[in-house]
């Protein structure tokens, strides 16, 4: 079993909640949200922001919290092989009421498929807080351009702009 060893990102201003599902082996080797260089977020999310892709743990912290958006992910702990989320089980959800109760969270996205899932299996019957599915910006959604991710992902800049 791997405990989620990431804490989240957010502070009082964060109006924007993006879920994804349990860090990835580089992730968790950096301590920060998606550290795997091939992974698209921090890429799509400048994009969409229109800002520099940020380089440094510090510049991506910095970026989100100038941004209001908090980070973090559906899974507290679970069974998984390398960073495939086909392999995911034994599921123990994170509690996000640290975050909702300190910020006006006014959105939730989730970050590709598996973090829907989990998040309509688990997070969802206790929150009753909805959250829209956003295409992964993981390398293992090959299916899906760059260009293609920054325009199903404008939706994040266009609520943070409300």
């Amino acid at each position: 079993m791997l405990n989620h060893p990431i804490p989240p990102v957010y502070d009082s201003e964060s109006k924007i909640l993006i879920l994804g599902s349990f860090p990835s082996v580089k992730s968790r080797e950096q301590q920060f949200f998606y550290g795997h260089k091939q992974n698209r977020f921090w890429r799509v999310l400048a994009q969409v922001l229109g800002c520099a892709v940020p380089a440094s743990i510090e510049e991506k912290r910095a970026m989100l919290i100038t941004h209001h958006i908090a980070v973090w992910d559906v899974i507290a702990s679970c069974e998984i092989t390398g960073s495939s989320d086909a392999s995911i089980r034994d599921v123990v959800p994170n509690d996000l009421s640290c975050i909702l109760s300190h910020a006006d969270i006014r959105a939730i996205y989730t970050n590709g498929g598996k973090a829907h899932q989990l998040y309509q299996k688990y997070i969802f019957p206790v929150n009753g807080r909805e959250a829209l599915l956003l295409p992964s910006t993981s390398p293992a959604n090959a299916g899906y351009s760059l260009e293609r991710l920054v325009e199903a992902w404008k939706m994040v800049g266009d609520m943070i702009m409300k």
